[in-house]
This record gives structure tokens, sequence and C-alpha cells, in this order.
């Protein structure tokens, strides 16, 4: 038989459940099953309800029950959208006096094409940044190597941002085990030297959600409780516009891992064919409507340049959403 897979569908203010404990409810499910016609039902197993109903333990003692904001801080010089464009140290804290909930802070560029780079050259360029915002906001080391996130956490991070989702480095996991460090684990395939060379799946949703599942299995195996795992479908990582547009489309479902979800679209290459805007500073408000986008699928985490921006934008849609406010 084949597996079926449950993705709620998400509406706002009320319904019968509410989605991961935060502002989104769902009354109905999409059930899908590979080499099968999507299909609307009205039930799922209760235990499907229990994960999805669950509400999320906090990240770095932020609560899950609203969206977050997490600014991005390339200390690269390569990176594809503002790579060597400013100083870490004073970027990363104008981001958190923007109103940044994390700061997600990487010294190796991960766009399509990138190379390796050596993990002291990588802890050189992010422990200043670090040391300074880690007394501002929550911080995110984004990095693939134990040998970076040791020092890293160290030096305040308090979760390492994963992008090959434990894939690259066997010595990450007992690291942020010990640690009691946050990981969110994103999905890839490939690694960036090759990713976009030409991207396969049987049915790149499922394929995505399975491949995440075996990863928190992996993850809980070493000794990290899923309580302190992000999921990231890894949009652009290893897949194609159709393949991007097609998570984007249905990414409650993975809510069913019972993990807060991270989105990381920000001035990507697709928004920019689709919307019009060859220079990725001109993607913000492509990104911005796929964030809102996502905000109402429950979406908890939201991975951007444009903090400022996006902190406007939520601060709108919480003021829409606040009926108690209603007739003030």
């Amino acid at each position: 038989m084949h597996q079926e897979y449950y993705r709620p569908i998400p509406q706002p203010r009320t319904g019968r459940w509410r989605l991961a404990g935060g502002w989104s409810f769902f009354d109905r499910f999409e059930r899908l099953r590979r080499g099968a016609a999507p299909q609307i039902v009205d039930e799922a197993p209760p235990e499907v309800i229990a994960t999805l109903t669950a509400p999320r333990p906090p990240v770095m003692a932020l609560a899950m029950d609203q969206p977050r904001i997490m600014g991005i801080v390339n200390a690269t010089p390569d990176s594809f959208s503002d790579g060597g464009r400013y100083d870490a140290v004073s970027h990363a804290l104008a981001l958190a006096r923007a109103g940044a909930d994390i700061l997600d802070i990487g010294g190796e560029s991960t766009r399509p094409g990138a190379l390796e780079v050596p993990a002291p050259d990588e802890v050189a360029r992010i422990l200043p940044a670090i040391e300074a915002a880690s007394a501002l906001a929550p911080v995110s080391v984004d990095t693939r190597k134990a040998a970076v996130a040791g020092p890293a956490l160290g030096a305040g991070a308090g979760m390492v941002n994963d992008v090959s989702g434990l894939d690259f480095d066997a010595a990450l996991a007992p690291l942020v085990a010990d640690r009691g460090a946050a990981l969110c684990l994103m999905h890839a395939q490939g690694l960036p030297e090759t990713m976009q060379d030409d991207p396969r799946y049987g049915d790149v949703l499922l394929d995505v959600y399975d491949t995440l599942a075996a990863r928190i299995a992996r993850a809980e195996a070493a000794g990290i409780p899923r309580a302190r795992i992000v999921v990231d479908p890894g949009i652009g990582f290893g897949k194609t516009e159709a393949h991007n547009l097609a998570i984007l489309r249905r990414i409650s479902l993975y809510h069913g891992l019972g993990c807060p979800i991270l989105l990381g679209v920000s001035r990507k290459r697709f928004i920019g064919r689709i919307g019009g805007a060859a220079r990725a500073e001109d993607r913000g408000p492509g990104t911005l409507a796929l964030t809102m986008m996502a905000l109402e699928q429950g979406v908890q985490l939201h991975r951007v340049h444009d903090v400022a921006d996006h902190v406007q934008a939520l601060r709108l849609w919480a003021a829409i959403n606040d009926e108690e406010g209603a007739g003030a």
C-alpha cells in the first residue's frame, strides 16, 4: 500500500484545529500519495492530527506561536546577493536594530557553483559578528562543519543552520547534541558546486518530506531531541523553478514533521525570473510576497535579507488579524 501524506489546508482565524499551536487553523486535509491525484478529505489518522496541532517548542527561547524574522548576515566575499558589500559586524547590529528576531551568520557561500571554504577562514570571518550580535539577538551559525560550529557556539551562537542536513560532516550532529544547541536541517540535493546541474525527483514535495524525516531521525539518534530541530525544505538547493513552486504551493505539508519550518527564498533567482528583476537587490517585493503566502500556511521562520521591510509587513499583518482591537 502506498504511503499517505496529509497536508493541512490552512485558513485564517478559525477552524476545527489550530495548526502547530500558531496563528493558522484548518478543517480539512489534502491527502497525497505517489502516482495519485490529491484528494480533499475531512479526517486524518489521530496521530497525524496530534502532530499537526501540537504547539512547537521555542527556538532559542523564541516562542513559535508567531512568525519570526531571521536576518541574513553573509560574512563572505562571494554570496550571490550581497557578498563583500558590507562589514559583517555592523550589518549584524543593524539587522538586530531593524527588528530581526534571529541573526543567521555565515562565512561560506552556498550559492550554486560556490566552492568550499577552509574551516579556519570561515571561523575568522564569522566570529567577530557572532560575538557582537549575540548580545542583541539570538544567533544562528550558517555552517556545514563541526570545526566551525564549535567556535561559533562558544562565541554565543545558539543554533546551527546546516544546509547539508547532516550530510556533509559526521562530527556535526554529536557536537550539536553535546552543546545542547538547536539545529536547522535543510534539504539539498548535491553539493553547492554541482547542485543545479540537473536536479531530478520522483515527486519533489514528497521526496523532500521523506528526506527531512530521515534527517530528523538521524539527528535524534545522535542525541538531538526533536524539540530542538527546525526543518527547511531548501528552496533553490538542487531544485528547478518548477520544483521550488511545487514546494511553495504545498509547504504546509511539512508541519507533519512536527518541527518549526524555516523558509529561505530571499532574493533567489526564480523570483527575479518570474518577477522581472534581474538584480538580486531588486527582488525584495517578490520575496515579501512569498513570505506572506508562507505565513498563511503557518510557516514560523523566515530567512530574509530585507529585515525592515518584513518587520513592517508583519506588523500590518498582525494588526489586520487582531480581532480584539476591532472597533477600538
